[in-house]
């Protein structure tokens, strides 16, 4: 074990925790599950219900997994999915700045787990005490391509950015 060890440990602690803090609020703070699918559905997504308990199990199991070690490149898939929605649907209309609800914050969490992808999860993890461990391209392709097509995936099937409002043949009728 050394240096890199501690940090690598540190990084996952830190993004593990603030994944779990972003699922637990989803669910339980301020508008709950009802106010996170209306926020959901706001932003173009189907089924908003859906997408908010999708969205709490995704950033708790996540964030478990990454405190763990475990399967560290599918778990910063998740958060790489996670955080490019959030990017591409909530906040790249708004700039850079997360003061202005702007992108950055998603983008730093997104490549923070790119770089877990391919550094791994180090020493002091589950996947290396189980010797599955997954570094390098490999893993830092697995975390970015699974993140990708996970979002693609998502945004396909969900989203429907004018579904609130009537298109122009439904208004003439």
């Amino acid at each position: 074990m050394d240096v890199t060890d501690i940090a690598l440990l540190l990084l996952r602690l830190v993004v593990g925790a603030t994944m779990i803090a972003h699922g637990v609020n989803h669910w339980i703070g301020g508008g709950k599950i009802a106010g996170t699918a209306r926020w959901f559905s706001s932003l173009g997504l189907r089924n908003g219900v859906l997408q908010a308990w999708l969205s709490v199990i995704t950033e708790i199991g996540a964030g478990v997994l990454l405190i763990l070690g475990l399967l560290t490149p599918l778990a910063a898939a998740a958060v790489i999915s996670v955080m490019l929605v959030a990017a591409l649907l909530a906040h790249r209309k708004n700039g850079f700045f997360v003061m202005r609800d702007g992108y950055e914050y998603v983008l730093v969490l997104g490549v923070v787990c790119v770089v877990m992808g391919i550094l791994g999860p180090g020493w002091l993890s589950v996947d290396h005490a189980a010797g599955i461990e997954i570094t390098g391209w490999a893993g830092g392709l697995i975390a970015l391509l699974v993140g990708v097509l996970g979002t693609a995936a998502l945004l396909a099937v969900f989203w429907r950015p004018n579904a609130g409002q009537p298109d122009s043949a439904s208004a003439d009728s």
